[in-house]
């Protein structure tokens, strides 16, 4: 591993600092937003997280286009986010005093009506042991466990979209989160059909990286893991984690241990827009990590206001090729938060990919997608035919909880404002046993 890797014309990087909603009006004088877009987002970041960093400020968001610019609807609350906010709420939440029980109430419904843990999370993801939970663990798909360290469960930045954020508003019965992997390591030796473990939150990345080593030395004393994955958005929100920060060479010390034992280490980087990869210490923070052994596969869901055209994902999807990382998933907008502001219709979501994948060489077509996480797997929209009022989808498991449905398509009546799984009919040639994965958990 080279460590010296660097960019010689690359400015010195201030350290992290977070901003939230008390800094709204900080960052309003700052950049020129105006009082009304402030105050907008002011009132949706008391029932939505928010979080951002002087890096995404300083060098994503294009000031002179927001609140319209991508990067700034991607980070920034925006209004039309809280479909069910009525003028009385709006009256709530901005009069109110904090304390107050009616702005409690109102809080809590609000993010209830938002479907805080989608396609069951936690009532089939959750494992047992010995009739106990196991605590900050999904198993969801045979052969891979996740992960949620505690000191893991925040992020350098919050996307507006993040199906992930009941993580962040500190209500305990809705996090997911282990304080250490004891347990978790326990659990691994009971099954060992588990070859891979994600590390994800939040952003295993916010870690330190003395804390990180101490969740993942007993997980890799397990014979059976074969992979370790790192979920994050560190890449676009804070490439100084693999640069600068005073523990990065540490960081790429620990990555490059794990290769050498014959793991693989999967980086799986969080990359919603080509912006993000234009940057000098992001394209650094890319080579540093290459040089260490790891893999960097790159995936972001397909969102309204920030990625619904085709020209923006061959370019993203070009750029990552270019820095030595592999397309991995395009994801449509999962049913939980503020889907409906960013859900692209499932035809108009296949026709974006299959015009940006029409634009790739060959070696850029390892994407798949639009893919669905959905409670009884991922399902692949692998075609739409049909005129408008009358189109059929082609679907395909990508991956199942049983494995025996993976790979296999079926077809179904599709609205043409089908946004989930959940949406469309099934024809009646559906095979039995995937009519039943898919009808077992509709809502």
């Amino acid at each position: 591993m080279r460590l010296d890797v660097s960019f010689p014309d690359l400015r010195d990087v201030e350290r992290f600092r977070a901003l939230g909603p008390q800094h709204l009006d900080e960052v309003r004088d700052r950049f020129g937003l105006s009082a009304d877009v402030v105050e907008e987002m002011r009132l949706h970041a008391m029932v939505l997280p928010f979080r951002v960093n002087e890096y995404v400020l300083e060098n994503l968001v294009d000031w002179d286009n927001a609140p319209e610019d991508p990067i700034f609807q991607l980070v920034f609350p925006q209004p039309g986010m809280l479909p069910g906010l009525s003028r009385h709420d709006l009256g709530v939440l901005r009069d109110a005093t904090p304390k107050s029980p009616e702005k409690r109430e109102l809080v809590a419904r609000l993010r209830a009506d938002l479907n805080p843990h989608p396609s069951g999370q936690q009532e089939h993801n959750v494992p047992m042991l010995d009739g106990e939970r196991v605590d900050g663990v999904q198993h969801k798909y045979a052969q891979t466990a996740l992960y949620f360290p505690s000191q893991g469960q925040t992020c350098h930045a919050y996307c507006t979209y993040c199906f992930r954020w009941a993580q962040f508003i500190g209500d305990p019965d809705l996090r997911f989160a282990s304080s250490s992997p004891e347990q978790f390591v326990a659990y691994l030796h009971e099954h060992p059909e588990i070859h891979d473990v994600l590390v994800t939150g939040g952003d295993s990345m916010i870690m330190s990286t003395a804390r990180l080593r101490q969740h993942l030395e007993p997980i890799l004393a397990v014979p059976t893991v074969r992979t370790i994955r790192f979920g994050t958005k560190a890449l676009a929100y804070w490439p100084a984690r693999f640069t600068t920060d005073a523990d990065a060479d540490d960081l790429l010390r620990l990555i490059e241990e794990i290769v050498k034992s014959g793991r693989t280490a999967a980086v799986m980087a969080h990359m919603s827009h080509p912006r993000e990869l234009q940057t000098d210490l992001a394209r650094w923070a890319v080579e540093r990590l290459r040089s260490s052994g790891a893999l960097i596969y790159c995936q972001a869901p397909l969102m309204a206001h920030i990625n619904d055209d085709a020209d923006t994902w061959a370019e993203l999807w070009r750029a990552e090729v270019a820095l030595g990382a592999v397309p991995y998933y395009m994801f449509m907008a999962r049913d939980t938060g503020p889907q409906q502001y960013f859900e692209v219709p499932m035809p108009r979501a296949w026709e974006i990919f299959t015009d940006a994948y029409r634009q790739l060489p060959g070696l850029s077509r390892t994407v798949r997608g639009p893919v669905m996480s959905a409670a009884p797997g991922k399902v692949l929209v692998d075609g739409i035919e049909g005129a408008p009022g009358e189109r059929i989808a082609t679907l395909r498991f990508e991956q199942a909880r049983d494995a025996s449905l993976v790979g296999r398509p079926f077809r179904a009546h599709c609205p043409d404002d089908a946004g989930w799984v959940d949406d469309v009919t099934l024809l009646p040639d559906t095979p039995a046993d995937i009519r039943a994965a898919i009808e077992a958990y509709r809502d």
